[in-house]
C-alpha cells in the first residue's frame, strides 16, 4: 500500500510546489509547460545557471509606446545569423556541416519582437543563398536556403504589420552584378527600402520612426561591401554605424572595443551603434546564462566605451534563451537609456 501511495505523494508534492497554472505564472515562477506561463512568457530551464526546474521567462519584446523620436533613439533586438536555424531542413544529399545560431524561423523571430536580422549572402547554384560558410564560398554542406525565401518572410511580416520597421545587416559575399538588389526585388522588398539619400552622413539624427512609417520606407539594409553603396545604392554599414568586436573577444568582462572595419566606438561621425554579444562558437545550452548578468553589465561597459552612447542594435545567438528577462529585458534597458 505504501508503495502504491508513493507516486501520488510525489505528484501532490510537485503540484504543491507549483502554485500557479493556466497562464497565471509570472516571470521566474516554476512551470510545467508554456500554457502555465502568462502572455509573453514561456517555460524553460537553464542548467548552465543552475536553474534545473523550468521557470517562466520572457518570450516577447515590449511594444514601443512612442514613435516620435529619431530612429537612432531606439534599440532593437537583433539576431546573429538569423537564417542559421537548428530546425532548417536539409537542401542537399550531403549533411549540412555548419553551426546554427537560432532555433526558430525568421517569421517567428519577427513575431516575437526581433527587428534586426544579420544575413550572410553568397553566390551559389546560379542564385543568391544564405550560407554559414568560410572563405567567401558557399558549399552544399554550408548552405541553408535561397535568400529570397527568407526575404519573402520579411516582406510578408512588413505587409501584415504596417507600423513595424526592420533592419537587415548583410555579410556580403555576392559578386554577381546587382545580385543583392535583384534578390530583394524578387522578394518584393524594394518598395519598402529606406534610401541612402535620407541617411545622415555625419552622425546626425535619423528621421523619426513615425516619418519612416508614414513614408512606408520601413526596411533599412546595410552591406559589408563598401563598393555597393555606389554601384547598387546599398548603404555601407560602417559609414553609418559603429560596431564592437564580435565573438569571444566581444564578451570579455570590462572590455568593449570596435571591430576592425568599424569607426571607433566613441566616434560621432555615425549615429547608430551595433553591440554584438555572442560567443565565437555557438552553444545553445550556455546562451541562457550568457543572457543574464554578464550581458546587462556589458551594456554599460560598451556605453562607456562609446562616449556614453547606448547600443541601438543588440545582436545575439538563440535570442529567446535566458534566466528570466534575458535579451528582451536588455533591449528594454537600452530603450530606457536612449529615450531618456
Amino acid at each position: 500500500m505504501a508503495e502504491e501511495m508513493l507516486p501520488l505523494v510525489l505528484l501532490l508534492s510537485l503540484l504543491g510546489a507549483q502554485a500557479c497554472s493556466n497562464h497565471s505564472c509570472k516571470i521566474g515562477e516554476r512551470c510545467f509547460n508554456n500554457e502555465d506561463c502568462a502572455t509573453g512568457l514561456h517555460c524553460s530551464s537553464c542548467a548552465a545557471a543552475g536553474i534545473i526546474e523550468p521557470i517562466c521567462i520572457r518570450s516577447n519584446a515590449t511594444l514601443l509606446a512612442r514613435t516620435d523620436l529619431p530612429f537612432n533613439k531606439y534599440a532593437w533586438l537583433t539576431t546573429h545569423n538569423s537564417f542559421a536555424i537548428s530546425t532548417e531542413k536539409q537542401r542537399f544529399p550531403v549533411p549540412r556541416f555548419a553551426p546554427t545560431n537560432q532555433d526558430d524561423t525568421v517569421t517567428s523571430q519577427l513575431q516575437n519582437g526581433v527587428r534586426g536580422l544579420m544575413l550572410d549572402l553568397y553566390d551559389f547554384k546560379n542564385d543568391i543563398w544564405l550560407c554559414h560558410s568560410f572563405g567567401g564560398i558557399c558549399y552544399d554542406f554550408t548552405a541553408f536556403q535561397p535568400a529570397v525565401e527568407t526575404l519573402r518572410e520579411v516582406e510578408a511580416f512588413l505587409a501584415a504589420n504596417p507600423r513595424e520597421v526592420i533592419t537587415i545587416f548583410i555579410e556580403d559575399y555576392v559578386r554577381t552584378q546587382n545580385g543583392v538588389t535583384n534578390v530583394f526585388k524578387a522578394a518584393g522588398l524594394d518598395k519598402l527600402w529606406f534610401p541612402v539619400s535620407k541617411m545622415p552622413k555625419s552622425g546626425g539624427d535619423w528621421p523619426t520612426l513615425a516619418d519612416m512609417i508614414a513614408s512606408n520606407q520601413r526596411l533599412l539594409v546595410f552591406t559589408s561591401s563598401q563598393a555597393k553603396e555606389a554601384t547598387e545604392g546599398i548603404a555601407y554599414q560602417w559609414r553609418y554605424t559603429s560596431e564592437n568586436q564580435y565573438g569571444d573577444d566581444g564578451m570579455e568582462n570590462g572590455s568593449c572595443r570596435n571591430r576592425d572595419e568599424s569607426p571607433p566606438l566613441a566616434s560621432r561621425s555615425v549615429s547608430l551603434f551595433v553591440e554584438n554579444y555572442f560567443p565565437t562558437t555557438p552553444f545553445e545550452p550556455r546562451e541562457c546564462k550568457d543572457h543574464g548578468q554578464s550581458l546587462f553589465a556589458m551594456l554599460d561597459v560598451c556605453a562607456k566605451s562609446s562616449g556614453n552612447r547606448y547600443a541601438n542594435f543588440l545582436a545575439v545567438n538563440f535570442y529567446a534563451q535566458s534566466e528570466g528577462g534575458g535579451t528582451f529585458q536588455a533591449v528594454d534597458t537600452l530603450n530606457s537609456k536612449l529615450m531618456g
